[in-house]
């Protein structure tokens, strides 16, 4: 009983002192701060955004395409609709489907390449030639020949999709840190010791791994960002949900954007939420290391 014990207020002693030290990280520099917030802020937008707008914002025929002013910041699209508006509106599903993606990329793609690392071997050649084949299939083009087929009005099927599309390249890096460290003295002690793969895997590799792992899952929603906006963009997917891709379509296709100064703020809209976005996450990026690093904490 007092070994459990001990045990337990150990693990919460070094659960503080984690926390502690990613507060210290965080302080270190203000940038840091500021892209927690911006993601905390997107998270709460695509969470409660839409909570405050009907499914279908209503148009008003006597606001069409209006520039920027004090009732609508970032002006009105074709349909007298507040550009604000559909950039809150339509977060849920760009935020959805990149989490989604960054899910499966990086869960998928660290378990096989751990286990083609850790193993070697047989398994080893298979699934890097199952890798290999991966990465040579173009996205881009399968996406345009599954969206003639496939609709992807729901945010989670996009993001499935891209996430099976994307785990190529995380299980690459990922086979050739195992294999840089399955040769490390600590991991040597634990085979010694008789350990199983499962608690080497999880409790030695794992760790070691994580700061580059947690780097990969935000890099990912950022590709899945990119990759289901520039789709919709192309205008290749149905409009069966609003979005920013879909909105900068319309705006630079049916509301010439481009040209006509009225409908820049249409277009500005989602352009500064998908640059504020990646600017959280590259500023979180950036103290990622560190955190995970107590050689880097201790500087």
């Amino acid at each position: 009983m007092s070994v459990l014990l001990e045990s337990s207020t150990t693990t919460s002693t070094l659960r503080r002192n984690f926390w502690a030290g990613v507060w210290r990280v965080m302080r270190r520099k203000p940038s840091r701060m500021v892209g927690v917030v911006i993601l905390i802020g997107f998270v709460f937008m695509g969470v409660f955004g839409p909570m405050f707008y009907p499914d279908h914002l209503p148009g008003n025929p006597d606001q069409i395409t209006r520039p920027p002013s004090a009732e609508h910041w970032l002006g009105t699209d074709d349909q007298g609709r507040d550009v604000i508006a559909l950039v809150i509106t339509g977060s849920r599903y760009v935020l959805t489907a990149a989490l989604v993606t960054a899910l499966i990329t990086v869960v998928l793609g660290t378990a096989i390449g751990l286990f083609s690392g850790f193993k070697r071997g047989r398994w080893d050649s298979v699934l890097m030639r199952l890798t290999d084949m991966k990465l040579t299939i173009p996205g881009l083009p399968l996406l345009l020949v599954l969206s003639t087929v496939w609709k992807f009005g729901n945010a989670v099927t996009m993001g499935l999709l891209l996430g099976l599309l994307s785990w190529g390249g995380v299980a690459r890096a990922v086979r050739s840190q195992t294999l840089s460290l399955r040769e490390r003295g600590f991991i040597e002690a634990a085979r010694g010791l008789g350990l199983s793969t499962g608690h080497i895997v999880g409790k030695e590799l794992l760790p070691s791994m994580a700061p580059y792992i947690a780097m990969n899952m935000l890099i990912a929603v950022t590709g899945g960002v990119y990759s289901q906006v520039g789709l919709f963009f192309l205008g290749v997917l149905p409009y069966e949900s609003n979005n920013w891709g879909q909105m900068l379509n319309t705006a630079v296709f049916r509301s010439g954007a481009l040209t006509t100064p009225q409908g820049l703020g249409f277009l500005l809209g989602p352009l500064l939420a998908i640059l504020l976005l990646t600017l959280g996450i590259v500023l979180v990026v950036d103290a990622m290391d560190e955190i995970f690093n107590p050689r880097l904490r201790e500087e």
